[in-house]
Parts: structure tokens; sequence; C-alpha cells
């Protein structure tokens, strides 16, 4: 889950009354699985998150338990190296801490920035499979389509769970995190108004519909990722169109189009969404 999805799951173990501890890195060294600030949540029945698995997860864990049955006192935070310390291969250390899962601790959770701000257009097959693959990522993602009914009245089976506000009435350029699903009666105008700086993905039902949008991207020159689906054979297409209507032929050479990382191979819609959020992951963290 996403550290989003991995706040509220604790908050709701808070609000039932069970009794848990927040494990955190507190620091990083080296060769470590996880990076500062990656925290999980410990009840004598469960864990949620990760701290990276292994002989130091299970540790933390089993430290976590004691805690909560007041076999041990609470520790100052432990510096841990993996090689020396428990066996593990990594080579570098990290520092743990541990508290009870509180309102303030809670309220001292700061969340990540996400990775990536994008733009979906089209929930379809393809779309579909890319929100499943992206949800356990820190990502914030507009996902518009213009066929009214198309996100159900829970955002569909598919985001059950997800941090999810459907047809948000904030501006799409508002600081946001998560996913928001939007009925746009023009995706084109949405593309032209999103932030600057966002990457786009356009899969919609429609080719004429994806041309509008892609237009209205290109036109821009301070969008991220352009990607369309498609095949070799619509994106001559759309660039003879693209150039008919004035795009500038160094904008055109940055639609990609097929989206996807190249050498992946399978049109199957769970291929095609890995090829695309591989290819998405790959792009420069924000600054």
């Amino acid at each position: 889950m996403n550290s989003s999805a991995l706040r509220r799951r604790a908050a709701q173990w808070l609000a039932e009354g069970r009794p848990s501890v927040l494990v955190q890195l507190s620091a990083a060294k080296g060769s470590v699985p996880r990076e500062a600030g990656t925290r999980m949540v410990v009840a004598l029945d469960g864990a949620l998150g990760t701290i990276g698995g292994g002989h130091l997860e299970w540790m933390a864990q089993q430290t976590a338990r004691r805690l909560l049955q007041g076999s041990q006192p609470w520790p100052a935070p432990q510096r841990v190296a993996l090689g020396p310390s428990l066996g593990q291969c990594c080579g570098g250390a990290v520092e743990l801490s541990y508290q009870p899962l509180s309102q303030d601790s809670l309220a001292a959770w700061d969340l990540p920035p996400p990775r990536l701000r994008l733009f979906l257009y089209g929930a379809g097959h393809v779309g579909r499979a890319l929100v499943r693959v992206l949800r356990d990522v820190d990502v914030s993602l507009d996902w518009i389509d213009s066929r009214d009914g198309t996100f159900g009245t829970e955002g569909g089976p598919w985001l059950e769970g997800d941090d999810l506000s459907l047809n948000a009435e904030e501006p799409s350029t508002a600081p946001r995190r998560g996913m928001h699903c939007r009925i746009s009666e023009d995706p084109a105008a949405d593309a032209a108004a999103a932030p600057a700086g966002a990457h786009h993905v356009v899969m919609t039902h429609s080719h004429a519909l994806d041309f509008d949008i892609v237009l209205a991207l290109l036109l821009r020159r301070d969008t991220g990722l352009v990607g369309l689906i498609g095949s070799k054979t619509k994106r001559g297409q759309f660039e003879h169109r693209l150039q008919a209507r004035g795009v500038a032929a160094d904008r055109i050479a940055d639609l990609i189009c097929p989206v996807g990382l190249p050498g992946v191979s399978g049109k199957e819609p769970a291929v095609v969404a890995v090829a695309v959020a591989a290819q998405l992951l790959s792009l420069p963290l924000p600054p």
C-alpha cells in the first residue's frame, strides 16, 4: 500500500482502539532495503506496511510485540548494522525508533511528496490495469474520462480502499495526493489547464478525442511526458495531423507513441500497464 493508504489504515486502527506500535526507519546509511522515513504499524495480531522485509522486519515486529505485552521497556532509537547484526548482505545500517500509535504520533506522521503528478485520460481496460499497478505507489493521479457512469458510485471495484475522490470539485491545479476521478465534458480543456510539469498518458475510447488531448498538450511547452497508447501506424497518422495543425516538429518528436517501456512485448492490458508504469517510474524524481 502507498504511504497515504498506510497512514489512513493506521488511523482506523487507532480509532478502533487497537493497541499498536509505530516502527520507523528514522535514519538509513549505505545499502538498506528501504529509505529513512519508512514506517510500519505492528499490533499483536497483525502488521501494516513494511520496512523492507527479511530479518530486520521480523526483529522489529518481535520487538514491537514485546513492547505491547509490557515485557520490555520502550527503547531509545536502535542502530542496527544489517551485516554484522543480522547477517544480511545489504551492508548498510539503519536506526529504528518505536513509539505507541497515538493521536500525537499520527499527527507527526509526514507523508512523502508524490513521485509524480499524472493525468490519465481514459478508464478502459488498460487504464484500469494501470491504476491497479500504480495504486501502491505514492503518486498524484487525476483520472479523467468523458463517459457518464464510467467510474460508478464507488470508483469501481479495482479502486476499493484507495485514497479516492470522485468528480472532485477542487481545481486540478490544487496540491493533492492520491487518486481523483473526474467525468469531464472536455478532457482536452483539462489537458490545456493541467499544471506545468505534470505527466500525461492518453488512452481514451476515441481516437478523435485522443488527438484533441494530444494536440492540447503538444501546443504547450511545459508538460512532462506525453504518452499515447497505440501503434506505429497511429503515431504516423497523428504526426501528419499535428503538422497540419501547426505543432512544432520538436514537440511532435516529444510524443511517446506507443507509450510504454521499450522491449516489453504483449498486448494484454496488464502487460501494457506494467510497461507504461515502468516508463513513468523511470522518470527523474521531482526536486
